[in-house]
């Protein structure tokens, strides 16, 4: 998932908020905005190019409103962003594709082993591409890829 979050903006900075804000606060952020960019409130004497910009920043605040707004895709954005930052945080040890790991059948799980002796474990409904998993006995994270 990291991959996937640093190509995306930054909702909460297009809206000039805070991922700590409440759904009112980022309310009032994103009304705000789009009332001051709304192309209906723009100036017809504008130049061309300015205008077009006004326009496009207008999108960019619905599309954050459109995430941040509706609590499940807030709350899978929060846990993109959480992990990107894990990632910077913690460097990803290694990359490996999700058929290298061993698939314990009583525990309906996949394992790798770590260098430290630990094992990797990511259950089989959480295997999915750009998944980041952590050692059960360090701090070494793989990333699994496809």
């Amino acid at each position: 998932m990291s991959a996937k979050v640093e190509n995306q903006k930054d909702w909460y900075s297009i809206l000039g908020a805070k991922p700590t804000d409440s759904q009112t606060e980022l309310k009032q952020k994103y009304q705000k905005l789009a009332l001051l960019y709304h192309p209906d409130k723009q100036k017809r004497d504008l130049p061309e190019v300015q205008f077009e910009g006004s326009q496009q920043r207008f999108i960019e605040i619905s599309q954050a409103w459109k995430i941040l707004g509706n609590e499940d895709a807030k709350r899978e954005y929060d846990l993109q962003l959480r992990e990107s930052e894990m990632t910077k945080m913690w460097p990803v040890d290694n990359q490996i594709q999700l058929q290298d790991m061993s698939w314990i059948r009583d525990e309906e799980s996949y394992s790798f082993p770590c260098r430290c002796g630990g094992r990797y474990i990511i259950a089989e409904n959480e295997a999915v591409q750009d998944t980041l998993v952590y050692c059960d006995s360090c701090s070494l994270i793989i990333e699994i890829i496809q």
